[in-house]
């Protein structure tokens, strides 16, 4: 943990959005890119785009390999795709990097990572969105993978970067086991988060831990049932919409959590624990933010009480 130079401040109060004026539109609210999915990896990209949707964000364009986008563009109607040229392993092509820059450019937020699968392309890009990129990035999955030995590029960022490892990516990123993330949770996410000197780190598991390496949050929200492929994917859409709308990324990351786990409550309340999978976050993602905005109205933002 931080030396008593180095004061740690825990954060408990939740940030808010601001009320929607009554002549909003759709560009009031921010544009999201997604860039994920790979062959037998479709399902990510919807998962993280609809999320996104659910979340506020005005537009939201889904960016994927060529093969994949009808499946994509079938697997929600109110989101933007893109088709990418891709390699014969079903991701990412290199040459697709300009266009993805592009499309970056004309968004606030950035959600990149899930089932990108791993390559040498995949590291290419995601260089180039940490590099030569102006927008807020949320970072996860595969996004993360290719930053394995290569975190250097991660300190002193000139864009709001937010990275949501689970406790097995983070264990690559520093190179540890698992069991030692486990154990130190709280202290290697903040120390992280202080080497790299303005990343943000979302590290998931049981009392996910959001720290800035000044700020530390450590939420309350969640459950088991929330143990299920694609979770994560939902976790990244979330967080990116909250960003396209204004929020700082500190304030993203950590209400982001917040209502990803209290939508896995809702969830559980009518579906029990065994059940619950990745779109049941995307269905009950409406009703926790009404349940947010009503403790705001109430007075109540005491987050021990969801």
């Amino acid at each position: 943990m931080p030396t008593h130079e180095e004061q740690l401040e825990t954060v408990v109060q939740l940030p808010v959005l601001s009320p929607r004026p009554p002549d909003s539109h759709k560009g009031s609210f921010g544009r999201v890119l997604v860039v994920a999915g790979s062959r037998g990896m479709s399902g990510a990209a919807v998962l993280c785009g609809s999320s996104a949707l659910r979340s506020g964000a005005g537009l939201v364009t889904v960016a994927v390999p060529r093969e994949i986008l009808p499946i994509v563009a079938a697997g929600n109607p109110c989101y933007l795709t893109a088709p990418l040229a891709q390699d014969d392993h079903g991701t990412v092509h290199s040459q697709s990097v300009p266009e993805i820059l592009a499309l970056a450019e004309a968004s606030q937020a950035i959600a990149l990572g899930p089932g990108l699968g791993r390559s040498e392309a995949i590291i290419q890009l995601v260089t180039a969105l940490l590099t030569q990129n102006s927008e807020a990035i949320v970072i996860d999955a595969d996004g993360l993978n290719a930053l394995v030995q290569k975190t250097d590029i991660l300190r002193k960022p000139s864009i709001p970067v937010i990275l949501t490892p689970h406790p097995g990516e983070f264990a690559r990123l520093l190179g540890v086991d698992i069991r030692t993330v486990q154990a130190n949770r709280s202290e290697l996410a903040v120390q992280f988060a202080r080497d790299l000197e303005g990343a943000i780190v979302v590290l998931k598991g049981h009392g996910t831990v959001v720290t800035d390496g000044r700020r530390i949050y450590t939420n309350t929200t969640g459950n088991p049932g929330m143990a299920t492929g694609g979770t994560g994917d939902v976790l990244t859409g979330l967080i990116a919409a909250l960003l396209a709308q204004h929020l700082e990324a500190f304030a993203a990351a950590q209400l982001g959590v917040y209502l990803h786990g209290l939508a896995g409550d809702l969830a559980r309340i009518d579906l029990g624990e065994a059940s619950l999978i990745a779109t049941d976050l995307l269905h009950y993602l409406p009703s926790a933010f009404q349940k947010m905005t009503g403790k705001i109205n109430s007075g109540s933002q005491n987050p021990n009480n969801p």
